[in-house]
């Protein structure tokens, strides 16, 4: 590999583990909430339809969601390795003297 390419996946490498990845987990976080919310809501409320409904909704985003974020962090990782993008990459500078 030539340097700017190291540098360039360095950089690629970083943006996903300090940005990317946590994000997309903290999105899933926020979906599996959303639909054990719905599962809450449908069991609490089992005799107002209305709220039946309310739940029955939540719980259907929450797994839309889940599956939204799912694939997204399969897409970053075919992608990471499609293209060489190595997770644990450790680069040193080069000295010379």
């Amino acid at each position: 590999m030539q340097s700017h390419e190291v540098a360039a996946s360095s950089i690629v490498n970083r943006i996903e583990q300090a940005i990317l990845f946590p994000l997309i987990t903290l999105m899933a976080s926020v979906a599996l909430l959303i639909f054990l919310y719905g599962i809450y809501e449908y069991v609490l409320h089992a005799d107002d339809e209305h709220a039946r409904s309310e739940g029955r909704t939540h719980m259907l985003y929450g797994i839309i969601g889940l599956v939204v974020m799912v694939s997204a962090y399969a897409i970053l990782k075919i992608a990471t390795g499609t293209f060489g993008i190595d997770a644990n990459i450790v680069t040193s500078p080069v000295i010379s003297v």
